[in-house]
């Protein structure tokens, strides 16, 4: 578990006492008991209040916080405030200021505003961490540390010139290698000297955020930011261990998040957590994938939901309340799918700047008689009456699907063939088709173990890196399923195309080779023709955005194309490769055709859904030990019937006995306990 000194599922959520007075505290302590509050993340942007001066260090307001805190049951989720520099070091230091995507200086103000190859950042920093950790190292309150806040956000600097070209320096060894990783003869870009390589922004190869001169150069640099805010996590986290080497660290990541290679941070993090903020129209499926993805970062350990709003939030376009009942749903989601805590920003709203109008456990009226307290509450109540059962239980996919973020920032630097082509979108069509099956998904990344699944699928593999073509064979000639796309096997890690026919290193694999990429504009399909009839398919469906014009080599055709001058060209073929099949899909298809396409290879491999689902309910389970627990989580309004077999289990938040078939309530949550089968 995340730590022991807690053993139930951890519910609270960043509280900032500091932006309060006294009377205001002792009242917070009296609703946190109401709701059921037991952990707060403290700290998050205190920074200019622990170190009012360069030489000046004043820790008296957190100690009082983590002291009142504790003795009122409630533990501290510390963080190091790091997330924002105090005005004091933008104003004697400079270098600690980011430099902006057009090359602007930036001046003090907002937050993620800090040069990540700063000398001053990294120093200061670190050397608040340390006194931090040094601290409360033994304060019983402590369960959990909390470095810096939502990392993201690019620098240009000089500073990050020079870092850049070290980094390259470490990563190529030498400028030849260099210049041919990047095709430098093109466009006459040699270089001679490590100096004459600058950052590329508007000012030298890139416009408009993800267009590109050099996608090489654009992703090293893509993949060096990543790189240089994990080092600046690596230093504080290193700080922290040096006196607290027994608790867990963590920073919250958000998601899909484009800038952060999040697999490669996960490796450096005790524990992944993460901020969940869908919007109202937001697809239910899609959080559940992000929730996977989060999970698979570290290989399906459970994860911290960190941050989400009990009803509203500030920032997006439009900020819909949550409708009665969905905080607890998605809140449940979460838990479903490997979450060990449910946390909220904020337990108290403030009063002032930006975040005024995000939704709290405790509003702008101060009392617990509002319907999102309530809410809260109850949800509390829930929580502590499931204790610790649920605790570190896992799930057991036998099915995968690769994520990778160098490939999405391949994709989308591209340079075509098409700006419609959305690599999450992507990924998110196979995964929406399993979750509506009821089939269990892990997100996984490159280079995670194939041979524990049954599926591997592989959406848009544009980017095949070293290894992973060669690992793909193992797997299907041991028996697996492999899946992937159109626009697969194009390039190298070095985004340099692999000639001799598309797709590159899959080539074999797959049993084709791909001629050309036909762009369809938005309002043009081709179709999905089958050959022959395969489970339930229909004999045709409608495909579009991408079409690869492929050939055979030994792969049998499934479908072929329907219209266009490459009418009876095929479009879906299976490859046997050992004693397993690779499929090859070369075009984006509809909804319908995923659904039966996924049900056959799932039904091939005897992958059977957790239960026959309604419309707009989910399912997912998590195992431990020898107990099994089937979440039903209903997204409609209205009640949904679920038939779950036979042989009893045990409706773990009302203590019922069910079998045969349940009825989930609108908005409701069923937790079903049983024996592992």
């Amino acid at each position: 578990m995340i730590n022991e000194k807690l053993p139930k599922i951890w519910y609270g959520g960043d509280y900032n006492p500091e932006q309060w007075d006294a009377e205001i505290w002792k009242e917070d302590e009296r609703m946190f008991k109401l709701a059921g509050i037991d952990v707060a993340t403290v700290n998050v942007f205190s920074w200019a209040l622990n170190q009012p001066s360069e030489d000046t260090y004043d820790f008296a307001q957190l100690d009082e916080t983590m002291d009142r805190l504790y003795k009122s049951g409630v533990y501290a989720c510390l963080a190091t405030s790091t997330g924002a520099h105090p005005a004091w070091m933008a104003k004697k230091y400079p270098d600690v200021l980011r430099v902006d995507y057009q090359g602007r200086k930036r001046k003090f103000g907002g937050r993620h505003n800090s040069c990540p190859n700063s000398p001053t950042y990294r120093k200061y920093s670190a050397l608040l961490a340390g006194k931090l950790a040094e601290r409360y190292k033994d304060h019983p309150g402590l369960v959990i540390w909390h470095i810096s806040n939502e990392y993201g956000g690019y620098c240009y600097c000089d500073n990050c010139a020079e870092g850049f070209r070290n980094w390259l320096q470490e990563r190529y060894g030498s400028l030849d290698r260099l210049n041919k990783a990047w095709n430098t003869r093109f466009w006459g870009h040699t270089f001679y000297d490590w100096d004459e390589i600058v950052p590329p922004n508007e000012l030298s190869e890139e416009w408009g955020g993800n267009r590109t001169n050099f996608q090489g150069i654009s992703i090293d640099y893509r993949r060096f930011m990543s790189h240089s805010m994990l080092e600046c996590y690596k230093l504080e986290y290193a700080e922290i261990k040096k006196h607290t080497p027994n608790i867990p660290v963590t920073t919250n990541l958000m998601g899909f998040y484009p800038e952060l290679n999040y697999f490669e941070w996960a490796k450096h993090m005790d524990i992944v957590s993460w901020d969940n903020y869908p919007s109202l129209d937001t697809p239910f499926s899609f959080t559940a994938m992000t929730h996977d993805l989060m999970r698979g970062l570290k290989s399906g350990d459970p994860f911290m939901l960190m941050e989400q709003t009990p009803s509203q939030q500030n920032w997006q376009a439009y900020n819909s309340l949550k409708r009665p009942g969905v905080m607890r749903l998605w809140s449940y989601q979460a838990v479903a799918r490997g979450a060990d805590t449910v946390m909220f920003f904020q337990l108290r709203r403030s009063i002032g700047a930006c975040e005024k109008y995000h939704g709290a456990v405790i509003e702008h009226v101060g009392h617990e008689h509002t319907r999102v307290f309530r809410e809260c509450a109850e949800l509390g109540r829930e929580l502590e009456l499931l204790g610790g059962k649920l605790l570190d239980a896992r799930t057991e996919a036998k099915v995968a699907i690769v994520y990778d973020w160098e490939n999405r920032w391949a994709i989308e630097l591209s340079s075509g063939p098409t700006v419609a082509l959305n690599y999450v979108s992507e990924v998110h069509k196979y995964y929406d088709a399993l979750f509506k099956m009821g089939v269990e998904v892990d997100m996984v990344s490159v280079e995670e173990d194939f041979s524990k699944y049954d599926i591997v699928i592989a959406p848009v593999m544009y980017m095949v890196k070293q290894g992973f073509a060669a690992k793909a064979e193992r797997f299907t000639a041991n028996g697996g399923t492999f899946v992937t796309t159109f626009f697969s096997g194009i390039v190298n890690e070095n985004d340099l195309v692999t000639t001799g026919g598309y797709p590159g290193e899959l080539r074999s694999l797959l049993g084709i080779w791909a001629e050309e990429i036909d762009a369809l504009f938005p309002e043009h399909n081709n179709q999905i023709v089958l050959k022959q009839p395969w489970g339930g398919l229909k004999d045709s469906y409608e495909c579009g955005l991408l079409c690869d014009l492929i050939h055979t080599e030994g792969a049998e055709v499934l479908a072929e194309y329907g219209s266009d001058f490459y009418k009876g060209m095929p479009v879906l073929t299976v490859n046997q490769y050992g004693k397993g099949r690779a499929y090859y899909v070369a075009s984006s298809p509809d909804a319908s055709f995923m659904a039966g396409f996924l049900k056959n290879l799932c039904e091939e491999k005897g992958i059977k859904g957790l239960a026959a689902l309604p419309d707009g309910v989910e399912a997912a389970r998590r195992v431990k030990g020898n107990a099994e627990y089937l979440f039903l989580l209903n997204h409609n309004s209205e009640a949904s019937q679920v038939a779950i077999g036979e042989g009893g289990r045990t409706e773990l938040l009302s203590g019922a006995v069910v079998s045969g078939s349940v009825t989930v309530p609108g908005k409701g949550v069923l937790i079903l306990e049983s024996e592992r089968q």
